[in-house]
């Protein structure tokens, strides 16, 4: 019992710091707004739902160093959800 309790436990710690460091997305007003400095592009298209599409563009702004991003474009199709975003720090 108390091993399931600690892997609950350490699931639901892990998740919460995930969101903590994680790159926010921001809209394009802030970005003039809070002087923020463009890094580059990010693209996603692995993805089946617009919330892991969101997930996976603040992993991929992370991973280039950038705090915030903003979705430039979207689409679903049948199978897929494809992202693109611009990443800033």
């Amino acid at each position: 019992m108390k091993l399931v309790t600690g892997i609950v436990a350490s699931l639901v710690i892990g998740s919460l710091s995930f969101g903590a460091f994680a790159a926010k997305e921001i809209q394009k007003e802030d970005v003039d707004k809070m002087n923020l400095t463009k890094l580059g592009s990010i693209t996603t298209s692995r993805t089946t739902s617009p919330m892991d599409a969101k997930q996976d563009l603040s992993k991929k702004a992370d991973e280039m160093g950038g705090k915030y991003y903003v979705i430039i474009a979207g689409e679903k199709n049948e199978k897929t959800v494809h992202g693109n975003a611009d990443v800033y720090k």
